[in-house]
C-alpha cells in the first residue's frame, strides 16, 4: 500500500532521528557528558559539528563498499505486527534494505499458520518466524516437510504470562487446574514456555488445562470475554491487556529463562539456493537493524517508529513500556525491567536443541533425532557470525561446557533453575516427571 505524504515524512524524519542519535552516541559514550554538550551547543549545532568530522553519508557509502548484487530486487518478507519483529520492520524506514539493493515489501499477516503456509507454498520469499517453526518445517511436524533455515535471531525475552483480573487473587499456578490459556502456536516459546512451567508447578499441560490456539490480536477479546483464564502472549498486547484493563502480568517470560530466544529471520533452503545474493542483502540488513535495536537510548524513537498504521498500530506508549522495561503490571505496580526486551542476533545451536527436547516431551516430535545434526542444519550460527565480522560488528562467541564434546556454539543455560546440558538432550528430557516418554 502507498504511504501518504505525510507518513514518508514522519518516517524520513524519524530515520534522521535515529541516525543522528547513534552519531553522538558514538562520539559522547560518556552520558552526562553528551548531554551536557547537547544542552551548551544545541543538537542542530551538534550534527553539524560532527558531520564535519564524522560525515554520514560517507559512512553510509563505506559500509555499502562490498556491494552485493541481490538476483532478485524487489521481495516480499512476511512479519506479524508485534514486537519481536522489530529488527526486521525497522531496516524498512531506516533505508537498510534499500542500502543492500533491495525493495522490501513488507507484508502484514494475522497468524503463523498463515505464514508457515505462505512460506511452503512459496507464497513469501522470507519471512519473521517463531524460532522453532522452521525446525518443525524441516521436521515436517504440523506441515508439508520442507527444509528451512533460521538466518538470526530477531529477539530475546519479551514475552510474558498474563492472567485475566478475575484471578488477581489466585497467583499460586498449582490452583489452576481446569482454566485455559491461549498461546499463538504450538511451535512456538510461547507454548514451550509456558507448558515448562505449569510442569514445574505440577500441572500437566495436556492434562489439567486447556491450551487453545490463539492469534495475537485475538488474545486480548478472548480474556475480556471471559473465554480464557490467560495468555503466554508477545509484545505489545501483554502491556495492551493492562492498557485495556482486561488482565495484568504475572511472569514475564525472562523470569522463566532470561535471555531466551523467541521469534528469527528465515527462509528457505530453496530460496537461498537461487537467490543467494538476495539472501545475503536482506540478511545484512536486519543483522545491522538488530543490533541497532538492542541500543537503549534508541527505544523511545523507535517505539513511536512502530506505532504507525503500517507496523505495529499500537498505542506509542504501550510500546515504549514494552521496550524500555519500565511498566504497569495491571495490579497498581509499576515494574522495572531494563532487560525485558532485547535482540541478538545469533543462533545458538544450543538452544535449537532445546526446542527439540521440548517437542519430544509434549509429543510432537516422536521419532529418535540427531538433535546436533539438525541444529546446526536448520540454524545458520556460522553464517550469522560471518556476516557480522564483515560488518565490522564484534562476536563474542560462547562455548560448549567443558569435557561435551562440542563445538563452540552449545552453550549451557537455565531454565527455572534447572541446567540444560546440550551435550545430553535425552537425559535432560527424560529428568522431567511430567511429559511424554519414549
Amino acid at each position: 500500500m502507498q504511504k501518504s505524504y505525510g507518513e514518508q515524512s514522519t518516517t524520513e524524519q524519524l530515520s534522521h532521528d535515529f541516525i543522528e542519535a547513534v552519531a553522538i552516541k558514538a562520539l559522547f559514550p560518556h552520558e552526562p557528558t553528551r548531554r551536557a554538550f547537547l544542552k551548551s551547543v544545541g543538537t542542530g549545532t551538534a550534527m553539524a559539528a560532527i558531520a564535519s568530522v564524522l560525515p554520514i553519508a560517507s559512512l553510509q557509502e563505506a559500509a555499502a563498499l562490498d556491494k552485493l548484487n541481490p538476483e532478485k530486487k524487489q521481495v516480499n518478507i512476511g512479519f506479524l505486527p508485534i514486537l519481536c519483529a522489530t529488527p526486521l520492520i525497522m531496516a524498512d524506514p531506516m533505508g537498510f534494505y534499500q542500502e543492500q539493493g533491495l525493495k522490501a515489501n513488507l507484508l502484514k499477516r494475522a497468524g503463523w499458520a498463515l505464514v508457515r503456509d505462505q512460506m511452503v507454498n512459496r507464497e513469501l520469499d522470507a519471512t519473521h518466524f517463531l524460532a522453532p517453526m522452521p525446525i518443525a518445517i524441516s521436521l515436517g511436524l504440523g506441515s508439508a516437510q520442507q527444509d528451512m533455515k533460521v538466518a538470526a535471531i530477531q529477539n530475546t525475552n519479551g514475552q510474558a504470562l498474563v492472567m485475566s483480573l478475575k484471578h488477581k487473587d489466585n497467583r499460586d499456578p498449582k490452583n489452576w487446574k481446569g482454566m485455559t490459556f491461549a498461546i499463538p502456536f504450538e511451535h512456538s516459546m510461547h507454548n514451550y514456555l509456558l507448558r515448562y512451567f505449569l510442569a514445574e508447578h505440577g500441572l500437566d499441560p495436556d492434562k489439567d488445562v486447556k491450551l487453545r490456539l490463539t492469534t495475537p490480536p485475538d488474545m486480548i477479546a478472548n480474556l475480556k470475554a471471559g473465554n480464557i483464564d490467560g495468555f503466554f502472549g508477545p509484545e505489545p498486547f501483554n502491556q495492551r491487556a493492562v492498557w485495556d484493563k482486561a488482565g495484568y502480568i504475572h511472569t514475564l517470560s525472562q523470569d522463566i529463562w532470561n535471555g531466551h530466544p523467541c521469534c528469527s529471520f528465515g527462509t528457505s533452503q530453496s530460496f537461498i539456493n537461487e537467490n543467494p545474493q538476495t539472501f545475503l542483502a536482506m540478511n545484512r540488513a536486519i543483522i545491522k537493524a538488530n543490533i541497532m535495536a538492542n541500543d537503549r537510548t534508541i527505544r523511545h524513537g523507535l517505539s513511536t517508529l512502530l506505532s504507525k498504521p503500517n507496523y505495529l498500530n499500537q498505542p506509542e506508549l504501550v510500546l515504549r513500556q514494552s521496550l524500555m522495561g519500565r511498566f504497569a503490571d495491571g495490579v497498581e505496580n509499576i515494574q522495572d525491567f531494563p532487560d525485558r526486551m532485547s535482540f541478538d542476533v545469533l543462533p545458538w545451536y544450543s538452544v535449537a536443541v532445546w526446542m527439540m527436547t521440548q517437542m519430544k516431551r509434549w509429543g510432537y516430535l516422536k521419532e529418535s533425532v540427531n538433535y546436533q545434526d539438525i541444529a546446526e542444519k536448520v540454524f545458520m550460527l556460522t553464517d550469522a557470525k560471518k556476516q557480522m565480522q564483515l560488518m565490522g560488528y564484534p562476536v563474542k562467541d560462547k562455548l560448549s561446557k567443558d569435557g561435551s564434546g562440542l563445538a563452540s556454539g552449545y552453550p549451557s543455560f537455565s531454565v527455572m533453575g534447572k541446567a540444560f546440558d546440550p551435550s545430553n538432550p535425552n537425559e535432560y528430557l527424560n529428568s522431567f516427571a511430567i511429559g511424554h516418554k519414549g
